[in-house]
């Protein structure tokens, strides 16, 4: 038997889709990849490929059986509508709480958007693909900029500060916790027996940094403080 036979009329149009799927994923996956998140090149082309894969399986995957009997009736949505609510496992595994900051819901959102476009494809609707795809590229790389740039015209700047403690940090919260003070984000690293934590934060102008950093160097749990602009 030649290899051929093995092979349907469609397999070049399948192919085709799969590549698309695997160029327009992976262009959202490397942007989430320069960014250190939690799921990047990779995550997102298997995301999309596989997406795509389950909508072609939907279009052409019953062909025969639908040919052969009459009495066969098949709804080509019900796979994709399971590949879009199943998906959401993945993404919660991007989303990170730290205290009352959470961190990944952009990379479980662009996750979710790579499965809509695998399906896309899938279905041969490349114009919206490529669309959608320029558009999420387009939010994922220039707003942050823009929400920068408009916090620094706003009178506001961002300070990073590492603090080494011992024992307890809430005396270090509290200290944050004071009008002017924004915290953006928050990471532990536990130790024996320091521990350090890292702060991000957003301060207007009128805050005195300097100050602030003073006052938790006088904490008696901790013992090393480290601040960037």
């Amino acid at each position: 038997m030649s290899l051929l036979e093995y092979f349907g009329s469609h397999t070049s149009l399948y192919a085709v889709r799969l590549v698309i799927a695997l160029v327009l994923c992976g262009l959202i996956g490397f942007e989430r990849e320069i960014k250190n998140q939690s799921a990047g090149f990779r995550t997102h082309i298997l995301v999309g490929v596989g997406a795509c894969l389950m909508m072609l399986l939907s279009l052409y995957g019953f062909e025969s059986y639908i040919d052969e009997y009459d009495n066969v009736r098949f709804d080509p949505a019900r796979i994709p509508s399971y590949v879009i609510s199943g998906i959401g496992f993945l993404g919660a595994g991007t989303i990170m709480v730290h205290g009352v900051t959470i961190r990944g819901l952009t990379t479980a959102a662009s996750i979710w958007t790579v499965a809509g476009i695998g399906l896309v494809v899938g279905a041969g609707m490349y114009d919206i693909a490529l669309l959608s795809t320029a558009i999420v590229l387009l939010s994922l790389m220039f707003l942050n900029k823009i929400e920068k740039r408009k916090m620094k015209d706003s009178g506001k700047q961002r300070v990073e500060i590492i603090v080494a403690y011992k024992d307890s940090i809430q005396n270090v919260l509290s200290t944050l916790d004071q009008p002017g003070i924004v915290l953006r984000s928050s990471q532990m690293k536990k130790g024996e027996p320091i521990h350090t934590m890292r702060f991000v934060i957003e301060v207007k102008r009128k805050v005195q940094v300097n100050e602030l950093v003073e006052k938790i160097c006088n904490q008696d749990s901790v013992q090393e403080v480290k601040c960037s602009f």
